[in-house]
């Protein structure tokens, strides 16, 4: 049997307006932080749902600000690629009127002198700075000058003239991913984009008996190779061409030795792995004992060994050579050798400009279909998480008045106290 006295309409009363001010407080938090769910009892499927959508939010625009970096990147190598496009394409056209054979040698010569210019602008383009500080064309050494311009004497041209031009940057490894699991390559290596002709590199050690003595590994375009203890040239051979290095490799009929060929037009590179204590000495040096290097690159210069034959050059090469021959008075030279080196440089650049081109396409399409998703998963977020600011101001009335009726009930029917009479 309840046991009723005259406390219990004040515990009540009291009880009461305690859930009434507790609602009142509940809502007047949701309204302050714009959201319904305060913890996450208040509606449990909801609060996981918002927080899925919040993850899902947060990679979005991570995604599209990668996506835009990768867009303003293409735009500026595309935009100084097509300078330099316009540059091989005027020393084409200087080939092609030294060519025809109704020009004295004075006159050659100074075409030669613009293409030395020519070539020296090429130079400039290729070591050019991005907006971000970093090299265009140096690949993953974005703060290394890519070219190095030799300069030297030439015979009919004079001193201070550009004989060569090394590459000394590295290849093209840094990516951006732009949406789930996929990545855009950012970079173009100087390597790749001002090569003219596929190299081709002949060791001319015979390895008809080669076996490896240890395990190791070696890179080939950066792309690692391991080796296994007694395997020998053949099987080197199958697991390069098994990689996805750029590069075709077999064994020259003629010395037995490993050859390698670029199955794209730029510069190969080759390096053992380096061993424990961080030398390549420690390691199985297999490039080496195959006759193919003579030893990890130092200061970004080629290793090739000195008796493996090398062929292939890039655009600056076919540049230097047509203005020697200018130079020489070397119509026949120029007419052959010149023209289709300047074709193969311009063949080959452009192709290039393509790939950055689709790649421009593609990082734009992708931040446009971000641009679209960002709006819809916020929308979804909002439904799950955020109150209705109309609804909530409406029931924040209610529990008003109905809070305020409920105090003025309560000093009507609440009995009077001690307290009361001592006013």
């Amino acid at each position: 049997m309840q046991r009723i006295s005259t406390n219990m309409s004040n515990h009540d009363m009291n009880y009461y307006m305690r859930r009434q001010e507790e609602s009142l407080f509940k809502i007047q938090g949701q309204i302050s932080s714009q959201s319904k769910i305060m913890e996450l009892r208040d509606d449990p499927l909801a609060a996981s749902h918002a927080v899925r959508y919040d993850s899902y939010l947060t990679r979005l625009e991570r995604f599209e600000k990668n996506a835009l970096y990768a867009k303003d990147h293409y735009d500026t190598t595309y935009a100084y690629m097509n300078s330099a496009n316009d540059i091989l394409q005027r020393i084409r056209e200087l080939s092609v009127t030294a060519a025809n054979g109704t020009y004295a040698p004075d006159d050659l010569k100074n075409m030669a002198g613009e293409v030395n210019e020519l070539v020296k602008e090429l130079v400039s383009i290729s070591n050019t700075v991005g907006p971000d500080g970093k090299q265009i064309f140096a690949g993953d050494k974005a703060f290394t000058e890519p070219f190095r311009a030799v300069e030297g004497t030439v015979a009919g041209g004079g001193e201070n003239m550009v004989v060569a031009v090394e590459y000394r940057g590295a290849g093209a490894s840094r990516k951006t991913e732009i949406s789930d699991k996929t990545y855009a390559d950012l970079d173009l290596s100087g390597g790749e984009a001002f090569w003219a002709e596929k190299m081709q590199i002949y060791s001319t050690s015979d390895a008809t008996d080669y076996r490896a003595n240890s395990s190791g590994a070696f890179f080939i375009d950066g792309v690692q190779i391991d080796v296994a203890p007694g395997d020998t040239l053949p099987a080197i051979v199958a697991k390069i061409n098994d990689s996805s290095a750029p590069v075709k490799a077999y064994i020259d009929p003629q010395t037995r030795g490993l050859a390698l060929e670029g199955t794209t037009a730029h510069q190969i590179t080759a390096e053992d792995k380096v061993g424990p204590d961080g030398t390549a000495d420690s390691g199985a040096h297999v490039l080496r004992d195959l006759g193919l290097i003579r030893g990890n690159m130092e200061n970004n210069a080629p290793n090739w060994n000195n008796t493996a034959r090398v062929s292939g050059g890039s655009i600056f090469d076919m540049a230097i050579r047509l203005r020697d021959a200018m130079y020489r008075g070397d119509q026949d030279f120029i007419g052959g050798q010149g023209i289709g080196g300047m074709d193969l440089a311009l063949n080959s650049f452009q192709s290039r400009i393509a790939q950055v081109g689709s790649r421009q396409e593609r990082a734009q399409f992708t931040w446009e279909r971000i641009n679209q998703q960002i709006p819809d998963v916020t929308a979804n977020l909002d439904r799950e998480s955020s109150v209705d600011m109309a609804t909530a101001a409406l029931q924040l009335k209610q529990i008003e008045n109905a809070h305020q009726a409920t105090i003025q009930t309560a000093a009507r029917l609440l009995p009077q106290t001690l307290l009361d009479f001592l006013r």
